[in-house]
């Protein structure tokens, strides 16, 4: 594994070790255990889009590991002046250990990927959320003991957050049943992956894709970039909400994980979301350790 750019690219073993390593991350720092992994190691972070847990968490976790995360705003770069990506991919070779990237558009962490020559990680494109997902997994094998044979639920739009959710789980070995009104559906590549498994259904009903369900997804109606769309998606997406009708087809001890940030009334009700805040936010804690996780196994 030389990047993590989406989890399409990522073998079950590999993800499995991520989420090892990721346990034990945790268990040494919450018992002050120090473990200084990329002690003289620099991380260039670049950001084109806002970011709360994504930044927080990488730039904890690399002082933690004892190197250097250093922000860089793609408003401040030259990329933001047209210079290509590929020029900015060697240049950041030269200085840097490892390159994070929260953007719009895949191919531009493809792009750094095949011409620079150190590590790359998906922060965030408009495509794939690798590093959300892989905290995800961590807090359901957390809460659940293990993963292969559970079933997962997202109701809602079909962006990043479903596409790395669909290959996460099945990769897992766990089944996953997604549900989005019409047009909202996911990526054609990303269909095309779950086609080989059993394992996945898609539904214009939130009602069946929650039936029996063993933890529960979903994700705001407009994302970052789809602000002009909102009144559309409201309309769209009406009837796409985790509430406690819906609970109450999932399984009795059913999780309810989100990325965040959540709109309460919106994608799921105030009282759901807050039935389950302590796993809505250790899922958001392991944003921190299974990006050092993924950290560790790239720039070590």
């Amino acid at each position: 594994m030389k990047h993590l750019l989406k989890l399409m690219d990522v073998t079950t073993e590999e993800i499995e070790e991520i989420l090892n390593l990721a346990d034990q991350l945790k268990y040494e720092l919450k018992h002050g255990i120090e473990h200084p992994y990329l002690k003289g190691k620099t991380l260039g972070m670049i950001f084109a889009k806002a970011s709360t847990r994504t930044r927080v968490s990488f730039e904890t976790g690399m002082y933690q590991l004892g190197g250097y995360p250093m922000y860089l705003s793609a408003n401040d770069m030259q990329i933001g002046r047209g210079e290509p990506i590929q020029d900015t991919a060697r240049v950041l070779s030269r200085y840097l250990d490892g390159i994070m990237i929260r953007t719009f558009e895949q191919q531009q962490v493809e792009d750094l990927a095949k011409y620079g020559t150190i590590p790359v990680i998906n922060a965030l494109t408009d495509f794939a959320h690798p590093c959300q997902v892989l905290a995800d997994l961590m807090t359901i094998r957390e809460s659940k003991g293990a993963l292969e044979g559970l079933k997962a639920c997202y109701i809602g739009d079909g962006n990043n957050m479903m596409h790395s959710l669909i290959v996460g789980c099945l990769k897992m070995g766990m089944s996953i049943s997604v549900a989005c009104p019409k047009g909202y559906q996911p990526d054609q590549q990303v269909l095309a992956f779950a086609s080989q498994y059993k394992g996945f259904e898609m539904t214009d009903f939130p009602e069946k894709a929650a039936k029996d369900a063993d933890v529960l997804f979903t994700d705001v109606w407009a994302s970052m970039g789809q602000e002009e769309e909102t009144a559309i998606r409201m309309k769209a997406f009406k009837g796409y909400q985790i509430n406690k009708d819906l609970m109450a087809l999932a399984k009795p001890d059913a999780m309810v994980q989100h990325c965040l940030p959540a709109h309460r009334g919106e994608e799921i009700t105030g009282d759901v979301f807050e039935d389950h805040a302590h796993e809505i936010f250790e899922e958001a804690e392991n944003r921190l350790h299974a990006q050092k996780a993924v950290l560790v196994t790239l720039m070590k």
